[in-house]
């Protein structure tokens, strides 16, 4: 397919010459007469004209500067003739002509002083001295005089110049066009170093569903011979961070096209119609470069569903944008060659309009890597990086399980940093380690903790730890600290075996207990309970929720969900108050079978318990072989101990498994 000059904006339009050696051409048409060097010389000596004649014609006369004192004699003698005040400034004549330094005559200024009591008034109207005055900040200086009398019209003249040089460049339109102007940014082929597949790991399916779009973009010819037609529109859709913006580059970089790219929230101003205007404009230049891609991200921002409208101003703006938006994608013709790809974390507010067969109508989902991505991604990141021989990237990626690649960039740079600061010359795996714990845990506190309250952290957390070692099928334990970090007094880090993809119901219910083992311990240990398992509370509160309002895990409600459609995170409110009732019971009832497991497991493991206390006090910091050691558990072959799972409560079944969906992600976590 033939290229035209039209179709590149970056070449020169026919009929116009090319510069030679890459200089740009020469614009066609008169030159503005501001820009003319006579107009600038004329201008500067008209200024200069202006304030000679204004320092000449009103500059006053020289005056003799005498003190105050020269003054008071001059009038109780009667050779004062009048005087002029403004403030404390006097001007006036003499009658005769009065020396004082190297000057003379009868012009005469002084300065009275502010602490002066001589009753003036008195003494001039004593010797018949006529008295006028001047308001404060009359006169002055001809310089500042000048400014006031020509400072506004500079100003006016300046303005209207600006005002010409902006309708001769804004284009159709003239100046008010320009607000409509696309501020979207072009990367062009010879825009410097290019984003391909190879820059992008761990969404191998995302970069399959995405190979079409680049082979049509190569070769649109072999499509359209055939009447086949591209989608018009590609909706990334992933968690943040999952690499969506970068695989929307990385098609534009493979096809070797010209990309527009910017956030769904620049089309929106508080001026109602630009943000249409702006659509307009963006897609009229992106049909001008065709084949060309547009990247919208955060598509949300605009294209929020219209149904749930209900408020005016910004918004009207927001919904003439979205509708302009869908009158450009329905009005693309098989010939144009233009894909818009559009990101979002939040599919289910999008308008339906948008995801229908003609505009979005290919959605491509980009989800967290696995180990085997996690790794891949991990090699991308470490290329720029002196690494230890010894690192194994499979081993990091296996202690990361449920991060993404904004995650696992972090994680790279963190351990580059740590190994900077200790001094050494690679990074080895001890700073990848460190770097995961900041990552998960946060960074420490320097706080000091009382011996009373060390010991009650060392309880609650070593109930987090042994539940994690006694319960079947439950994350193994890697670490327990009572070292404050981020906002927590005390730490148990558990890493999953392997990546999970279903979570049977005895898995989500052992969760739930060794959340509730801190509590617990707390109760065994001490009789009491604290305030230290709030953030314990909310993850069993909402695994439990989550078990009976979405995944049909209650035997009394069955298998139904009870979530609005499309939106897991929010409640439906289509069912009745009984089955609200019902909803809380259940929920309460899962918590206070797993809260008497718990009890139960750390009553008759207290001496495990203890031991593990004991340990921690002394450390501070256990790792899982120093776990083992204190609790006098020998590490099973699978990873876990070799403890009889209990029978599933209430009859439930066995097999039941639920899809790896949002909260699973945070589950695994």
């Amino acid at each position: 397919m033939a290229s035209s000059p039209k179709n590149r904006p970056w070449l020169p339009a026919p009929g116009k010459p090319a510069a030679r050696d890459g200089a740009p051409a020469p614009a066609a048409g008169p030159t503005p007469f501001w820009r003319s060097r006579g107009f600038w010389i004329y201008l500067l000596v008209l200024l200069a004209l202006n304030y000679l004649i204004t320092f000449v014609f009103m500059s006053g006369p020289t005056r003799v500067t005498v003190p105050y004192t020269t003054f008071i004699q001059q009038v109780n003698a009667d050779n004062v003739k009048d005087i002029t005040a403004q403030a404390n400034s006097i001007q006036g004549d003499f009658k005769k002509s009065v020396t004082y330094g190297s000057a003379s005559g009868t012009l005469f200024q002084t300065e009275r002083p502010v602490f002066a009591t001589d009753k003036l008034d008195a003494v001039l109207e004593q010797h018949n001295v006529p008295i006028s005055a001047t308001p404060p900040g009359s006169g002055g200086s001809p310089l500042l005089n000048l400014l006031l009398s020509f400072g506004p019209a500079l100003l006016l003249i300046g303005g209207l110049l600006y005002l010409s040089r902006r309708m001769s460049t804004a284009g159709p339109g003239g100046i008010l066009g320009a607000f409509g102007q696309s501020r979207a940014k072009l990367y062009t082929p010879d825009s410097g170093p290019r984003t391909t597949f190879a820059d992008v790991a761990g969404i191998d399916e995302a970069k399959q569903d995405l190979a079409e779009v680049v082979d049509f973009l190569k070769t649109p010819e072999k499509y359209q011979r055939l009447g086949a037609q591209i989608p018009h529109g590609v909706l990334l859709v992933g968690p943040p961070g999952t690499g969506k913006t970068l695989l929307a580059r990385a098609v534009a970089g493979e096809s070797n096209r010209p990309f527009f790219s910017l956030s769904a929230s620049e089309f929106v101003e508080a001026i109602v119609g630009v943000g249409a205007a702006r659509v307009r404009d963006l897609f009229a230049k992106a049909k001008a470069a065709a084949p060309s891609i547009i990247f919208i991200d955060e598509l949300d921002a605009i294209g929020r569903s219209r149904a749930s409208s209900a408020t005016f101003g910004a918004n009207d703006e927001r919904e003439q944008t979205l509708n302009q938006i869908l009158t450009e994608m329905d009005g693309f013709t098989p010939n144009q060659s233009v894909v818009v790809l559009a990101a979002t974390n939040r599919p289910e507010v999008l308008d339906p309009a948008l995801l229908r067969p003609g505009r979005f109508d290919r959605r491509v989902t980009v989800s967290p890597p696995d180990r085997v991505g996690r790794e891949a991604i991990l090699r991308i990141h470490t290329r720029n990086v002196r690494l230890d021989p010894r690192v194994d990237l499979g081993d990091v990626a296996g202690a990361t399980a449920g991060l993404v690649g904004a995650d696992l960039r972090n994680i790279v740079n963190e351990a580059a940093l740590i190994a900077a600061r200790k001094g050494h010359d690679t990074v080895a795996r001890d700073d990848f380690d460190e770097a995961i714990e900041r990552s998960v845990l946060g960074l420490r506190r320097p706080i000091t903790l009382g011996s009373d309250e060390r010991r009650l952290i060392a309880y609650h957390e070593s109930g987090h730890a042994l539940l994690g070692l006694l319960i079947p099928e439950a994350d193994p334990v890697k670490k327990v600290t009572i070292v404050p970090r981020g906002l927590s007094l005390g730490v148990t880090y558990s890493q999953p075996v392997d990546d999970r993809y279903n979570y049977p119901e005895r898995y989500l219910r052992g969760r739930i207990t060794a959340a509730l083992g801190g509590r617990a311990a707390e109760e065994v240990a001490y009789g009491t309970v604290t305030t230290g398992a709030e953030n314990d509370l909310q993850q069993v509160n909402q695994i439990a929720r989550s078990m009976v309002v979405r995944w049909g895990m209650s035997p009394r409600l069955g298998p139904i969900n009870l979530t609005q459609p499309g939106d897991g995170a929010s409640l439906s409110k289509d069912f009745s108050e009984e089955t609200a009732r019902l909803l809380d019971e259940e929920v309460r009832r899962i918590v206070d079978e797993c809260h008497q497991e718990a009890v139960r497991l750390l009553t008759e493991n207290r001496d495990r318990l203890d031991r593990l206390v004991e340990a921690l006090l002394k450390k501070d910091t256990l790792d899982q072989d120093e776990i083992y050691a204190a609790t006098g558990l020998s590490r099973p072959p699978a990873g876990r101990p070799v403890i009889a799972p209990p029978p599933p409560a209430n009859g439930a079944s066995k097999d039941r498994d639920l899809a790896r969906d949002e909260v699973g992600s945070e589950i695994e976590r």
